[in-house]
């Protein structure tokens, strides 16, 4: 662990971000450069005093998880991050886990959108990101583990995932998930992780083995689904998919198709996430 080069290295990048790159406000008061320490450690969930001693190079040795959560407060981009491994002494993250640290420049997106619910995707569905309207829409994704913490296993092997949706939609979006990740298998032959995961979802549904031997393949991208949100009812929403030039990662943004959806989505706002009920808002992201 290079402890100095550590503490300058993210001094120097927390001062060369604006406030409003990271969805925070550009006050005319503010006396630093860049963000304030309270506010990097608030991005990255951890207490004021780590950033502190890190930036003082009188930190303990940080874990992989808190340089991940670091390099997506910052928008370090996938370069800067593998630096930040490098002088905190560990390796950089595998390119499956490299995967799952949403990119520096669709983090940027997600806060430029402000009050548009957006969320960044691997491309295998797990959420690496969302911005405050998508955790008002669909709860807080981030929280998943195992294999709960891709969409498609959760549609497959949890009903609870299911009760968002009108039942008439339900086999549409089976058939869309399976058809991507078969995509995404042919993509990456050969990778066990999406081998990994396609063996159990087949061991543990009937109804994704039947579509799995159907062999249908399409890459999901834009699409109109319907929410039945516990709170504020029914939206209708319209969703864009943009993807990175690779595919390992997209960004999804969920517009209102209607007047009544929008009114709705602005109540939603108001309302705020107080007991918003975090399981039951499993929507199925695509």
């Amino acid at each position: 662990m290079q402890r100095d080069l550590l503490a300058d290295f993210l001094r120097r990048r927390r001062e060369a971000i604006r406030p409003a790159e990271v969805g925070l406000p550009d006050g005319p008061r503010r006396r630093t450069a860049g963000l304030r320490r309270e506010e990097v450690a608030m991005l990255a969930g951890m207490s004021v005093d780590y950033v502190v001693r890190l930036e003082q190079g009188r930190s303990s040795q940080p874990s992989p998880q808190l340089l991940g959560a670091l390099a997506r407060a910052l928008r370090l981009s996938d370069d800067e991050r593998d630096h930040l491994f490098h002088l905190a002494g560990h390796r950089p993250p595998p390119s499956d886990a490299v995967a799952r640290l949403a990119r520096a420049g669709l983090m940027r997106m997600l806060d430029l959108l402000g009050g548009t619910p957006a969320l960044v995707l691997s491309d295998l569905g797990e959420v690496l990101a969302q911005n405050r309207a998508a955790v008002l829409l669909m709860g807080d994704h981030s929280g998943f583990s195992g294999d709960r913490r891709y969409v498609v296993y959760r549609w497959f092997t949890d009903p609870a995932a299911r009760a968002v949706s009108p039942p008439e939609d339900r086999d549409h979006y089976s058939r869309e998930l399976v058809a991507d990740l078969r995509a995404v298998a042919g993509r990456r032959a050969g990778d066990p992780t999406v081998a990994g995961l396609v063996g159990r979802l087949r061991a543990a549904s009937a109804e994704f083995r039947g579509l799995w031997a159907e062999h249908e393949v399409a890459v999901r991208r834009a699409d109109r689904k319907t929410l039945l949100h516990p709170r504020v009812g029914t939206l209708v929403l319209d969703c864009e998919t943009l993807v990175t030039p690779d595919q390992a990662q997209r960004l999804l943004v969920l517009t209102p198709a209607d007047a009544e959806t929008r009114e709705r989505l602005d109540l939603l706002r108001v309302l705020g996430t107080e007991e918003f009920p975090a399981e039951n808002g499993d929507t199925p992201v695509r």
